[in-house]
């Protein structure tokens, strides 16, 4: 089959393009029940719409939201891009255009006509937007997280693409929407957020294709680097320090674990942003294939994983709930106390890099 079309090739028409027959076969998953083209012409039908990402969002999520009300805005739809929890954005997030109109769910208090989740795939991680799915008359899902059921009417999931904002990327093409700087670059920074700066496993031929048409497009690489990458706080510097201190290599320095606890958090007068980098300067540590980085909450630990080579980190993070690639995962262990979540962790972790991962 013929590849999917992308902006560089689709141009604004007055009418969609016609709808070809799904072009990456292997990547239809349980809750696909749609194409990318069909998605675009269910978008163009609708005028009124909500979008919201997950829970605790990160620069793909952000950048997803962002791009495709962008989008939609230029064929004159209303949009509204809300947060699912009431939550402060990093400096990286909150440069992209379009941030500052971003607002909680719950203080939207009419449901839209249309709701789109994007890079998120269940109703939990839609926090306080669950309510706006509820009370819509439509909804559909574009996203890169495989699962069991689908939560929207519609969904377009391909978990073999980098990122979701490449799949908003290519929707943008079947919109006939002639893509704007600011659609290019809050699409290319969750490109670069979700590949790590185009250096995880996932940085494939096709993220560097599409994202070198963002770029063409007007997305500018040093700018959105410098913004997520060199824009860290005091605060977060001197958290790091407190992870460093707190550092555990095991399984023969093939896996790394550290924490940040809540008087570290306190001491160092950091938000829960100023711990998002920690885990890859774990990761970048020589030997360590697999990085895990702790941080305490009000209510548990949560935990984030990076793997350096192709184990599957989203296995141990589903063991306690939580999600994401294999790559890059995410999850809480609840009401257990940070060094308790290290003791539990230490031998996961060691189990997942050794290849006996168990219950």
């Amino acid at each position: 089959p013929s590849p999917t079309p992308s902006c560089a090739t689709v141009r604004a028409t007055s009418v969609p393009p016609a709808i070809p027959k799904r072009s990456r076969e292997e990547s239809v998953t349980p809750q696909t029940n749609i194409t990318l083209a069909e998605l675009a012409v269910f978008l163009r039908d609708h005028d009124d719409f909500c979008i919201c990402g997950h829970v605790s969002p990160d620069g793909d999520c952000l950048g997803s939201q962002l791009s495709l009300a962008h989008a939609l805005r230029s064929l004159g739809k209303r949009v509204v891009c809300v947060l699912a929890r009431d939550e402060a954005l990093d400096a990286g997030a909150a440069s992209l255009p379009g941030a500052r109109d971003l607002v909680w769910a719950g203080l939207v208090e009419r449901a839209p006509q249309c709701f789109v989740a994007v890079d998120v795939p269940t109703r939990e991680r839609l926090g306080d937007a669950a309510r706006l799915l509820d009370e819509s008359a439509a909804s559909a899902t574009v996203d890169h997280h495989a699962v069991d059921d689908r939560m929207t009417d519609i969904c377009y999931t391909d978990p073999d693409s980098a990122s979701t904002s490449l799949l908003v990327w290519e929707l943008i093409g079947y919109l006939g929407v002639e893509p704007s700087a600011d659609m290019a670059t809050c699409a290319f920074a969750g490109l670069m957020t979700d590949t790590g700066r185009f250096q995880y496993q996932n940085a494939d031929a096709r993220a560097f294709s599409l994202g070198a048409e963002m770029v063409s497009r007007g997305a500018e690489p040093a700018h959105i680097g410098s913004a997520f990458y060199q824009n860290r706080t005091l605060a977060s510097v001197k958290l790091e320090a407190a992870a460093i201190s707190h550092l555990h290599l095991i399984a023969g320095g093939s896996a790394a674990l550290s924490y940040v606890s809540a008087d570290d958090m306190a001491a160092c007068g950091a938000v829960k942003a100023d711990a998002e980098p920690l885990v890859d300067i774990l990761r970048s540590i020589a030997g360590v294939r697999v990085a895990c980085m702790l941080r305490e909450q009000p209510d548990g630990v949560r935990g984030s994983l990076r793997a350096k080579d192709d184990t599957d980190v989203s296995a141990l993070a589903r063991r306690f709930g939580g999600g994401g690639h294999r790559a890059a995962a995410g999850f809480s262990v609840k009401d257990a106390s940070v060094l308790e979540a290290v003791e539990l962790l230490a031998e996961k972790v060691a189990d997942l890099v050794e290849g006996g991962l168990d219950g």
